[in-house]
C-alpha cells in the first residue's frame, strides 16, 4: 500500500501559537509551504512580492519563538507582511489583498490583533516598538517589542533618532535589521554559522567578547572572509559597531534564511536580553522564486502573473503614464539647461527618474528614504544657483513638511516640487493617497501651486516650473495613464496664475483644479442634455488664483462648482475666501466646493474610490443640480 500523503504543515496553522510546538524540521517545511502560498496569492492579486519572499523564514522564526500577539511584532513599511498575514489567521482572505473590501497590502491595526501598529511609510518601526517597550516598563500588560526594519529604511534619520533614544533609555527592545542588499561569500556564511552557535551557547552579556574571539579561531582563509564581511556589511564590525555606540548589543550577521541559525539566536535573545538588541540578518529579496531572484527589481511590486513563467499580465495602456510624461518632459528641459538637477527619495523607478538618471547620471540624486534631507538638499542646490526638482510622491512629501516651510518657503528658494501620485491611488489605499498637498502647500506664502488636468498640461507645467526663479513652486499629477491627448514636443511656460476656459456656457460653471477635468466635461454633457448650459474651466493654479477668471464665472453663472482631488482647505477654500472678501457671495451666488470627504478611503479600483469620494461625473451633475435647487432632478441623477 502506498503511504497516505501527509497533511501540509501550513494547513495545521490557524494562529502563530500552532508553530510553537513544531520541530525544526516541521518549521522548515512550513517555511517552504508559506513561500509557495505567498507566491500563489500574489500571482492572483498583484502587489509586493520580493520583500515578502525575503522574510519567510524570519516570519516563521519570530512567531515560533515569541508569544505574539502579546509580544508586539512590528514590520517596518509593511510591504513584506504577506507571509505574516498568512500565519496570523488571514490565510483564507489572502487572495483579497489590495482589493476593495479585502486585506490591506500593509499592516493595519483595525485588521488584526497581530498588527499592533499600522505602517506603510518607512522607518517608523523602532520608534513605535520603543513606545510599546516603555509602556511595558510603566506597567502596561504587553510583552516584548520586536521591530523588523530593512536596510533601506535604515537610510532615514528617524530610525537613528529612535535607536539613540532606545539606547539612552536602556529598556529591553529587539530590533531585527533585515539586510537584503548584499550577497555574502561562502566564507562569510561560515562565519555567520559559527557565530550563531556561539550565541546560542554563551551567556548574553558575553556575546561581544565571543564574537571578537571567534575570528581568531578561524583558519586564515575564513578569517580573511570574516574581515571582508566586516567591511561589506555597511561599515559594521562584528563586536564593535555603530549600533553598539548607540547603546545596542549587536548580534550578527546571520543568515536570515537558515532556521538553524535564526531559531537559537532568537531564543537566546528572548531568554537573556536585558536591554536593546539589534540582530543583523542577511536575506535575499525574492528568495525561492527564480523569476523574482533574476529580476532587477526582485519583483518588488508586481501585477498579476503566471507562476510558472513569472510573466506579468499588465494591461496595454491607452495613453502614456503621467510619470513617464513627466520624466521625458524633464529630460527635454534638462537638455537645454544644465542647471536642472533631480532629487528623489528611494523612488527612482516610481517617479520616472530612472529615465532621467540614464540621460544625466551626474545630475540625478537618489538620497534614500530621507525626504527631509531631500528637501533641504534641494534648498541648498537652489541657494547655489541650480534649478532642483524634488520629485516625491504626495504622501511622502508630508514627511518633510517642516523642511518645506523652514528651509524652502521662508527663504523663498526656487525648489520645484514635482508631486507624483496626487489624488486617490487605488490598491495602496489611504496610506499612499495624495490627499493633502494642495492644502498644506497653498497656505505657504510665496508658493506657486499647480495641478495638471492632463498629460499635455503636465508638460507645460514642467516648463513653467523651470522658469520660476523667485520662489518655490509645486505641480501635481496623478498615478496611472493619461487621458490620451496629443503631447507637445516641448512644454511652453504658462502665465503664472492664469487658468483657461475649456467649454463655454451660461448657467452653471464647473471650475476644475487638476485631473478631474475629464469628469467635469462628462458632467457638462449630461447637464447640457438637461437643458442647462454649462461652462467648464481649468484653474491650473491654486496659488496664485486667477481672480479675473473666478470673478467672471461667479458673475456670469447662477451656480459655481469647484472640483479638486484633495482635502478641504485647498483650492476650493481659497476660492471661497476670495469670493467672500470680494463680496460676491453677498449677491447670492450658489457655490459648491467638491473635495474629498472627511474620511480615509480604503483601497479599491480608483474609479470606485472616486465613487466613495463622490467625485465622478454623476456626482458633479448632482452637486450642480442641487446648487440650483433642482432637488427632484438631482434625485433622478
Amino acid at each position: 500500500m502506498s503511504e497516505r500523503p501527509k497533511t501540509p504543515t501550513l494547513d495545521r496553522v490557524e494562529h502563530p501559537s500552532d508553530l510553537r510546538g513544531m520541530t525544526s524540521t516541521e518549521l522548515k517545511r512550513l517555511a517552504d509551504e508559506l513561500r509557495a502560498e505567498t507566491i500563489s496569492a500574489v500571482s492572483v492579486t498583484g502587489g509586493h512580492l520580493g520583500a515578502g519572499l525575503g522574510v519567510v523564514e524570519l516570519a516563521v522564526a519570530i512567531h515560533a519563538v515569541f508569544d505574539t500577539p502579546h509580544d508586539k511584532l512590528i514590520w517596518d513599511v509593511g510591504h513584506q507582511c504577506y507571509p505574516h498575514k498568512i500565519l496570523t489567521g488571514r490565510r483564507g482572505r489572502i487572495r483579497t489583498l489590495r482589493q476593495g473590501g479585502g486585506l490591506s497590502g500593509f499592516t493595519k491595526r483595525a485588521e488584526s490583533e497581530y498588527d499592533p501598529f499600522g505602517a506603510a511609510h518607512s522607518s517608523t518601526s523602532i520608534s513605535s516598538a520603543l513606545g510599546f517597550a516603555v509602556a511595558r516598563e510603566l506597567g502596561r500588560d504587553t510583552g516584548d517589542a520586536i521591530a523588523v526594519i530593512g536596510d533601506g529604511a535604515m537610510t532615514a534619520g528617524m530610525a537613528y533618532e529612535a535607536m539613540n533614544n532606545a539606547g539612552y533609555l536602556g529598556h529591553r527592545l529587539i530590533v531585527i535589521l533585515n539586510d537584503n542588499e548584499m550577497s555574502i561569500a561562502p566564507p562569510v556564511g561560515a562565519m555567520s554559522a559559527y557565530l550563531s552557535r556561539l550565541y546560542a551557547q554563551t551567556p548574553f552579556q558575553d556575546l561581544k567578547a565571543a564574537a571578537k574571539a571567534a575570528m581568531d579561531w578561524l583558519p586564515p582563509p575564513l578569517r580573511e572572509g570574516a574581515r571582508r564581511a566586516q567591511e561589506l556589511v555597511k561599515g559594521l564590525a562584528v563586536g564593535g559597531t555603530l549600533f553598539e555606540e548607540l547603546g545596542f548589543d549587536y548580534v550578527g550577521p546571520i543568515d536570515g534564511h537558515d532556521l538553524d541559525q535564526l531559531l537559537p539566536v532568537l531564543r537566546t535573545v528572548r531568554e537573556r536580553a536585558t536591554g536593546p538588541v539589534l540582530i543583523h540578518c542577511i536575506t535575499k529579496k525574492g528568495k525561492g522564486y527564480p523569476p523574482a531572484e533574476n529580476s532587477a527589481d526582485k519583483y518588488h511590486g508586481v501585477a498579476k502573473f503566471d507562476i510558472v513563467t513569472g510573466k506579468q499580465s499588465k494591461p496595454t495602456p491607452n495613453a502614456p503614464s503621467y510619470t513617464k510624461v513627466f520624466a521625458h518632459a524633464l529630460i527635454r528641459e534638462a537638455e537645454a539647461d544644465e542647471r536642472i538637477v533631480a532629487v528623489t527619495g528611494a523612488m527612482p523607478d516610481g517617479t520616472g527618474l530612472d529615465l532621467f538618471a540614464k540621460r544625466f547620471p551626474k545630475r540625478c540624486f537618489d538620497v534614500g528614504l530621507a525626504e527631509q534631507h531631500a528637501v533641504t538638499f534641494c534648498a541648498g542646490l537652489a541657494a547655489a544657483g541650480m534649478r532642483p526638482f524634488a520629485v516625491i510622491y504626495s504622501t511622502f512629501l508630508q514627511r518633510a513638511y517642516d523642511q518645506v516651510v523652514h528651509d524652502v518657503a521662508i527663504q523663498r528658494l526656487p525648489v520645484r516640487f514635482a508631486i507624483d501620485r496626487a489624488g486617490l491611488v487605488g490598491a495602496d489605499g489611504p496610506t499612499h493617497a495624495g490627499s493633502f498637498d494642495v492644502t498644506y502647500l497653498s497656505c505657504l506664502p510665496g508658493f506657486v501651486v499647480m495641478a495638471a488636468a492632463d498629460e499635455a498640461e503636465l508638460v507645460h507645467m514642467v516648463a513653467t516650473a523651470v522658469q520660476i526663479d523667485d520662489g518655490p513652486c509645486a505641480f501635481r499629477y496623478p498615478r496611472g495613464e493619461g487621458v490620451g491627448v496629443d503631447l507637445p514636443e516641448r512644454g511652453v511656460p504658462l502665465e503664472i496664475g492664469r487658468g483657461r476656459i475649456v467649454r463655454e456656457g451660461t448657467k452653471i460653471a464647473l471650475l476644475s483644479f487638476g485631473a478631474r477635468l475629464a469628469e467635469c466635461l462628462k458632467a457638462a454633457e449630461e447637464l447640457e442634455a438637461r437643458g442647462l448650459s454649462t461652462t467648464v474651466a481649468d484653474a491650473r493654479f491654486a496659488k496664485p488664483l486667477d481672480h479675473d477668471l473666478i470673478l467672471r464665472l461667479a458673475r456670469e453663472h447662477e451656480a459655481l462648482v469647484t472640483i479638486e482631488e484633495g482635502a478641504v482647505g485647498g483650492f476650493g477654500s481659497h476660492v471661497l475666501q476670495f469670493l467672500a472678501t470680494e463680496g460676491v457671495l453677498d449677491a447670492g451666488l450658489k457655490i459648491r466646493p467638491m473635495v474629498f470627504p472627511d474620511i480615509f478611503i480604503d483601497q479599491d479600483k480608483p474609479v470606485k474610490m472616486y465613487d466613495v469620494a463622490a467625485m465622478n461625473a454623476p456626482h458633479i451633475v448632482e452637486t450642480a443640480l442641487r446648487a440650483l435647487g433642482e432637488a427632484a432632478a438631482a434625485q433622478r441623477a
